[in-house]
């Protein structure tokens, strides 16, 4: 059926530049867009004259490094006909990366999308309140992202004091710090 549906995309919104991706390793198919049009991809199958998904379940990012992606996991909950999807979408650019807020389409992408900003640093053209939701306001960073490295203080406490640290992921951090080229290499060796 994703066959299908990036047909029907590539038919309506051509510059969707719609791909069919097969499930890899972990995970279910899914189908990657372009960014600029991911107002209008998930307004289409919002509006879908079959398998309208009118509910959007979760809004994910994830930093590879090379490029943040996007994921809108949406539902239709049809008694006879109900499917999930996910739509993907890439970022390239790490220093402001922007992608069309989807909140005037599913009100529930209003904290979705905030929660991705505060994480990742993605912003959303025209959110309607587009700030920080997990971290206080002042936090420098963010969190997610592969090269995002803890302050050792904040507001005069320390983050990561040595008592309260397992063993093994002290040595992590100490491991990541020494070695973090290599492991980045290793990472995206592995495709994670």
């Amino acid at each position: 059926m994703l066959k299908e549906f990036v047909s029907e995309l590539n038919n309506k919104i051509p510059n969707s530049k719609a791909e069919y991706i097969p499930m890899q390793e972990a995970g279910d198919d899914s189908i990657l867009v372009q960014a600029v049009v991911i107002s209008e991809v998930l307004g289409f199958f919002k509006n879908h004259p079959k398998f309208p998904f009118k509910v959007l379940q979760v809004i994910s990012g994830v930093d590879y490094n090379e490029y943040f992606e996007i994921c809108y996991m949406i539902a239709t909950f049809d008694l006879h006909a109900s499917h999930e999807l996910i739509i993907k979408t890439r970022l390239t650019d790490r220093n402001e990366p922007t992608l069309n807020s989807v909140v005037d389409i599913y009100k529930s992408a209003e904290w979705q999308e905030r929660e991705c900003f505060d994480m990742l640093g993605i912003k959303f053209s025209n959110h309607p309140d587009l700030r920080r939701i997990l971290c206080p306001d002042d936090w420098e960073g963010f969190p997610l992202r592969q090269d995002y490295m803890a302050a050792k203080f904040y507001n005069g406490m320390e983050i990561n004091p040595d008592a309260k640290m397992n063993l093994e992921d002290r040595e992590y951090i100490i491991k990541a710090v020494e070695n973090k080229d290599e492991l980045i290499k290793k990472a995206l060796a592995k495709g994670l």
